[in-house]
């Protein structure tokens, strides 16, 4: 027999990021195994087989083709890791472990709390039970269908903690809410499994009303761990989740530029490019690539409406990349919906440089205007979006320097 196969069992994995993390625990040939329904019995039959995860929707679909269960993946009714040992098919379920994990990590007490766990499917069993474990009053489940539904929500106003184990808001659908959770005045408890976006706008929402809360990758890193331990039949220290984690979130959170027009969003982006290596994506010059216009002539044309709607869809598509620069335009601001477009996978840095300094050349809004005056209606805009200040009176390489220090040493969460 040759080498044997790990890897990732799913039917669209192109969001996945199992390979890095897996990589990073010390499985070199981790692959992702994109599968339909009907290819299952004979991929599951090959001898070589090492070591597999399991993903939506196979979870359950899985199960009749393994020949043991263990019993707490048979009690929850789901499987996501499966080894080949003894030529038997032994199947397990990590998702608990990786659960119980994200739980303690955000400080969500589930002890005593009525439960809502969105979504009926595999992942949704998992977070049942875990519920239970952590020693939930009440557990209910909400689905599309059935007794318990998205219409009659209100009837669950009560909710402690609220649990998404649906795909509504993964990329590439970012944005989406399954639930509006001003619904839940109780509320002390957010989870969401899905980890692209880092920050969906569920847990962007809780974050604003100060719920503790959690996206999914600590309970992906955590599980995949777990999962290892199973593969190879040996212990791997805690403290290595944490340490994948917080090298996950460094690779792959952005950096947010966002000022004044003329602060230096261009000159610095381009610095921290060379710097870091990575990718600075200029979102009015995203603008320009896709309308063909230079920014003066569409002011010109449609005026600032029409400017800011093209600038909200162009930011809509930049937040969704990670690991990159992202250079927004002085009045990003204006716009609401940019928030939460920036700072899903990001860090926002706000870059202060004093007013009179402000250049105008090429930049409709400013020339002519009283530059003072829009700073004095900007700057609660960029207090809001901003999760750090950065001067910019100084050399180019020294501001670059410091956002990279402070990014560093940032835990992304």
């Amino acid at each position: 027999m040759g080498e044997l196969v790990y890897g990732l069992l799913g039917r669209k994995l192109g969001h996945s990021w199992s390979v890095p993390i897996h990589t990073a625990l010390g499985c070199e040939g981790y692959r992702l195994i994109e599968l339909e329904p009907e290819e299952l019995p004979a991929f599951l039959a090959r001898e070589d087989i090492g070591g597999l995860n399991v993903t939506i929707p196979y979870k359950m679909d899985v199960m009749p083709l393994c020949d043991k269960i263990d019993d707490r993946a048979a009690a929850i009714g789901s499987v996501n890791t499966i080894v080949r040992r003894g030529g038997k098919l032994l199947a397990f379920n990590t998702d608990a472990d990786g659960f119980c994990f994200m739980a303690r990590r955000a400080g969500v007490d589930f002890h005593g709390g009525k439960v809502l766990v969105l979504g009926s499917g595999g992942a949704s069993r998992t977070a049942v039970a875990c519920a239970r474990q952590l020693g939930a009053r009440e557990v209910v489940v909400i689905s599309r269908s059935g007794p318990d539904n998205y219409e009659n929500l209100p009837r669950h106003a009560d909710a402690d903690i609220v649990v998404n184990t649906t795909p509504v808001g993964m990329y590439p659908g970012n944005g989406a809410a399954p639930v509006d959770l001003t619904a839940f005045p109780r509320c002390r408890g957010v989870l969401d499994v899905i980890y692209n976006p880092h920050r969906t706008a569920l847990v962007l929402q809780a974050q604003a009303l100060g719920i503790p809360c959690s996206d999914g990758l600590a309970m992906l890193v955590a599980q995949a761990k777990a999962a290892e331990e199973h593969f190879f039949s040996r212990s791997i220290p805690d403290e290595e989740t944490e340490r994948i984690l917080l090298t996950l979130r460094h690779e792959t959170e952005n950096i947010v530029l966002i000022g004044m027009p003329g602060c230096g969003k261009s000159t610095i982006g381009s610095a921290l490019a060379a710097l870091t290596g990575r990718e600075a994506v200029d979102i009015d010059a995203e603008i320009e690539r896709r309308t063909g216009c230079p920014i003066p002539e569409i002011f010109a044309r449609g005026g600032e409406a029409k400017f800011r709607a093209l600038e909200r869809e162009a930011t809509a598509e930049a937040g969704k990349r990670t690991g990159c620069i992202l250079l927004t335009g002085g009045g990003a601001v204006k716009t609401p919906e940019n928030y939460g477009a920036l700072r899903q996978n990001g860090r926002i840095y706000h870059l202060l440089r004093d007013v009179g300094t402000l250049p105008t050349d090429g930049r409709p809004l400013s020339q002519g205007a009283d530059l003072a005056a829009m700073w004095r209606e900007r700057k609660p805009l960029y207090e809001r979006f901003r999760d750090t200040v950065i001067d910019n009176n100084g050399p180019a390489e020294e501001t670059a320097q410091a956002i990279w220090r402070d990014f560093c040493a940032y835990s992304g969460d």
